[in-house]
């Protein structure tokens, strides 16, 4: 059996790539929260990379890169199916060196590339959500354009999965990084955190047939990432601390929550899903 695949956003995370942050990265350039605590955002990711590892992940830890601030987020710059790993393409031109980077090492670990973004196509893991084993949603958005859709249905098709687009709102314009899971997080196949103000209605429509529940994201938690989730199993999640209003609603319909802090992590505006780059589920 292949040590690598993914089809899901919920099922048990048994193998995941993670990258420690860069004392010598210029994070100004990327558009981090200005000062960073360099000792602290090490101590708080390595707190998280513990906590995965307790929560049963095997945990592959890439070398750090000093010319890449926003590398620490190994969701974005590739995309695992279940016949291999895609090389995206960023649209954020700090994060331009990263999917190369992290298709190669991703090949390394044994997860051969099946495809690969090229010209004018720009996509980031944070626009692609599994709806379900057969359906990856993609949020159309300033990071992730209608060429780089167009590229992933053939990739995609080949696995046997559908694509359902979604068209994301300007809301804070180009220069803010609004992806698709800034506004939903699934939590388990039937139950999803969902920001609904600024959801879009096709999203809410895909969730309703499929008979998945949406909890709607405490207005005071958003820009804190309360809508950023990272399920390790089917309704366990890991969440940054602080935001107590999530917890509780979560922890009121059943679903195990594990805290991390995350001040310093939270300056880069990634949340767990953004630090992780699932490679088995």
């Amino acid at each position: 059996m292949n040590d690598y695949g993914v089809r899901s956003m919920v099922a048990p995370l048994t193998r995941v790539a993670v990258r420690a942050p860069s004392l010598c990265s210029d994070y100004a350039a990327a558009h981090w929260v200005i000062p960073v605590d360099g000792e602290l955002l090490l101590k708080q990711h390595r707190e998280f990379v513990e906590l995965l590892r307790k929560l049963h992940c095997e945990v592959e830890e890439l070398a750090p890169v000093d010319d890449m601030p926003d590398a620490c987020f190994t969701y974005d710059p590739a995309f695992v199916i279940p016949s291999g790993v895609i090389e995206l393409r960023g649209a954020k031109e700090v994060r331009a060196g990263e999917p190369p980077l992290l298709a190669a090492e991703l090949h390394a670990l044994g997860v051969p590339v099946v495809g690969k973004l090229t010209g004018a196509a720009t996509a980031d893991g944070g626009d692609l959500c599994w709806l379900d084993e057969n359906t990856l949603g993609i949020g159309r958005s300033y990071r992730t354009n209608a060429l780089a859709v167009e590229q992933l249905r053939p990739i995609l098709a080949a696995d046997g999965i559908e694509v359902e687009v979604f068209d994301l709102p300007h809301d804070q314009g180009p220069d803010y990084c609004l992806h698709l899971l800034s506004l939903i997080s699934p939590v388990r196949a039937d139950l999803a955190m969902v920001y609904e103000r600024l959801a879009p209605i096709a999203l809410m429509q895909a969730l309703q047939c499929r008979g998945i529940k949406v909890l709607s994201l405490p207005e005071e938690d958003y820009l804190s990432l309360g809508c950023n989730l990272l399920a390790v199993s089917p309704g366990v999640v890991v969440m940054t601390s602080g935001n107590d209003a999530t917890a509780t609603l979560l922890r009121q319909h059943g679903v195990e929550v594990h805290l991390y802090e995350a001040s310093e992590i939270n300056k880069g505006e990634g949340g767990p899903t953004c630090l992780t780059r699932p490679i088995k589920r």
